[in-house]
């Protein structure tokens, strides 16, 4: 089992910046990648980023390259993902999740094994 708790969210202005938190607990030599994703009220729950351990590759969503940067602390096994240039569109829920294997659809939820129990992040415009 792998735990991961998110922080780091809060109420920003627009144009401001936040970084979020998920510190990895438990097996965490089996993680293969992790990932955040968010999902505001009444809608499905997205990609914006993720990081592959074993190919040192990263994603991002269209919607926030350029503004959103994942990266990683292996010794505190902590992922982070610092937010800049916000937008009101990017409030949301903010999830960090964990996948065990390797996919050839790293953008979708369902490919992900683990999941904290989600930050808010509110971007005023």
């Amino acid at each position: 089992q792998v735990q991961l708790v998110e922080s780091g969210g809060g109420l920003v202005q627009a144009g401001g910046s936040l970084r979020l938190s998920c510190a990895a607990s438990g097996r965490t030599f089996s993680t293969y990648a992790m990932g955040w994703f968010r999902q505001a009220p009444g809608k499905e729950r997205d990609f914006v980023a993720a990081f592959n351990w074993i190919a040192f590759s990263t994603y991002y969503a269209d919607s926030v390259k350029g503004r959103f940067t994942i990266s990683r602390d292996n010794a505190k096994n902590t992922v982070y993902l610092q937010m800049n240039s916000l937008k009101a569109e990017d409030t949301a829920v903010y999830y960090c999740a964990a996948r065990t294997k390797d996919t050839i659809y790293p953008r979708r939820p369902n490919s992900y094994d683990y999941w904290g129990q989600g930050t808010q992040v509110t971007v005023s415009s």
